[in-house]
């Protein structure tokens, strides 16, 4: 498609184009705040490119036709000739409630070049608790992209029994239950879990069952980051069946986050895990994904490597545990084990490290022979220096592949400081899996990425190019869309999304951003 830059046009050459665009001199010219022109328009429904003209008064679609025969008077004229016009993106797995709430970083603007328009925060199971007061805080402060939420287990369990390691009692299950509960009744999505984080590790199956049973009675979905995505505790498909088995028992939505193979033990187990979801879905499981299209994961140095029990508590008691000799050998020995799992010290790359910032780019293998330690030894000083984010090269490109293609898999990006995939998971995802790999189609891609996960959302007026729903909308060029990102620049946005609307205000225009701030709270659908 060739290159071509869109021009903001008066309300007196916007009409008359709109009439040069139609043979239709003799009807009655609906009027419309914005028409886009001239693009190659996929809906999001799997019906295939078209040439199509957009009309969006105020926040909504209110018009679509044939490309130029119907003439309408647009105040102003979008030209999309040479470039696809889609819905807007709507990542279902981010880390940017942060961002959303600072003051230089509310834009949102890495997601809204990646054609991202909605994000969903709250996921891992963590979240606010009181979800309208931050919901308003954030419209008040303004945001350049939509956000949802969803309620997070660790959370909820922090704020009625704190980090303890030990299960729930009935009383406290019934407290959870009751957060739960509002924050549903405040638009929530449904809820998230981290069972491999701290505290949620700590607790029992019947636990998250309760909880999930209180979203599912709003018609929300269970959203998990499986205990074990690799063999740290439980294993990958006992994990998968534990997400299955709440499922079943709470008569919820499944929704796996970030589905991965994760560590040189569980390469290849992509193929058991889709016959085990298969076999769920066909005895009537309601089961979906999200995966990033990176070999990488990222977060923190404690959660990826640390034994979980010794992350009980507060901080200090979690140093006095570093420092106890004789726990001391049990924690070298487990956090071995982890690092080999996740395919070594030269493995795990330093992302960020405020208070040591001269490290970051390193390996931890490369930072232990400069101290002349083990990577053990150095991983135990450095968690007692600040946080540290790392990038784990611990997957297969056989099993991300595999996963990539499955029907119920979306596109996300778990976007976190320090990894290319918060700036450009969908560019990526569309370049490698789409041009270079053509794996999905460009139809395939944009369905997975808008109107396949508003579905699963709840979101009903996003995600589809249709009359009467909220115009989130891009433009985008099909052979410049790409990822800039690397581990080593992480943070450099992507390039080929030249117009953005969200809730039919165009906030990119020309590939830039233009200040605009249109962003909304998002609230699951009624059902």
């Amino acid at each position: 498609m060739a290159k071509r830059n869109f021009k903001k046009l008066t309300s007196a050459m916007a009409l008359a184009l709109a009439a040069i665009t139609s043979g239709c001199s003799n009807q009655v010219s609906p009027k419309v705040d914005t028409l886009i022109i001239n693009g190659e328009v996929y809906l999001g429904d799997g019906s295939g490119a078209q040439s199509l003209d957009i009309g969006i008064c105020q926040q909504v679609i209110c018009a679509l036709s044939p490309s130029g025969r119907q003439q309408y008077q647009a105040a102003r004229i979008i030209d999309a000739n040479g470039h696809v016009v889609s819905p807007g993106f709507i990542d279902p797995h981010t880390h940017t409630l942060a961002e959303l709430e600072s003051q230089d970083k509310n834009a949102n603007v890495n997601y809204l070049m990646q054609g991202v328009t909605t994000v969903v925060n709250g996921n891992d199971g963590g979240s606010p608790i009181d979800i309208a007061k931050t919901a308003k805080a954030l419209e008040a402060n303004g945001i350049g992209t939509n956000v949802a939420f969803f309620i997070g287990h660790n959370s909820v369990r922090t704020a009625v029994m704190g980090r303890e390691n030990r299960y729930s009692s009935d009383q406290e299950i019934a407290q959870m239950v009751g957060i739960v509960d509002k924050a549903m009744q405040d638009g929530a999505l449904g809820l998230s879990s981290g069972l491999y984080y701290v505290p949620g590790s700590y607790a029992k199956t019947e636990e998250v069952i309760a909880l999930a049973k209180a979203a599912s009675a709003y018609g929300g979905i269970y959203d998990t980051h499986l205990r074990d995505e690799s063999t740290f505790n439980i294993g990958f498909a006992n994990a998968v069946d534990e997400a299955i088995n709440i499922a079943k028992a709470a008569d919820i939505h499944l929704h796996i986050a970030h589905i991965k193979a994760l560590g040189v033990d569980v390469w290849g187990e992509s193929t058991p895990v889709i016959k085990q979801i298969e076999q769920a879905q066909q005895q009537g499981v309601s089961i979906s994904a999200d995966q990033y299209p990176w070999l990488a994961s990222g977060t923190n140095i404690r959660s990826a490597i640390m034994p979980k029990w010794a992350l009980a508590g507060n901080q200090i008691a979690f140093f006095h545990r570093l420092k106890d000799k004789e726990l001391l050998p049990r924690i070298r020995k487990e956090i071995a084990e982890n690092i080999r799992r996740r395919g070594g010290a030269n493995a795990l790359l330093i992302t960020e490290f405020h208070s040591r910032p001269n490290l970051v780019g390193k390996t931890l293998e490369e930072i232990a022979t400069e101290k002349g330690k083990t990577p053990v030894d150095t991983a135990i000083d450095l968690v007692q220096l600040g946080r540290i984010r790392v990038a784990s090269f611990n997957m297969s490109p056989n099993d991300l592949n595999k996963f990539v293609v499955q029907p119920w898999v979306v596109t996300s990006s778990d976007g976190t400081n320090g990894h290319p995939r918060k700036y450009g998971s969908f560019p990526k995802k569309y370049q490698d899996m789409v041009i270079d790999k053509k794996l999905l189609s460009i139809e395939d891609f944009i369905i997975k990425s808008a109107s396949q996960t508003a579905d699963i959302l709840g979101l009903q007026d996003r995600g589809k190019l249709k009359k009467g729903l909220t115009a989130d909308i891009i433009v985008w060029d099909a052979n410049t869309f790409k990822s800039n990102a690397t581990f080593q620049k992480w943070n450099v946005l992507a390039s080929g999304v030249d117009t953005v609307l969200v809730n039919g205000q165009v906030v990119v225009e020309n590939g830039e951003y233009n200040q605009k701030l249109a962003g909304q709270y998002v609230r699951k659908s009624a059902n």
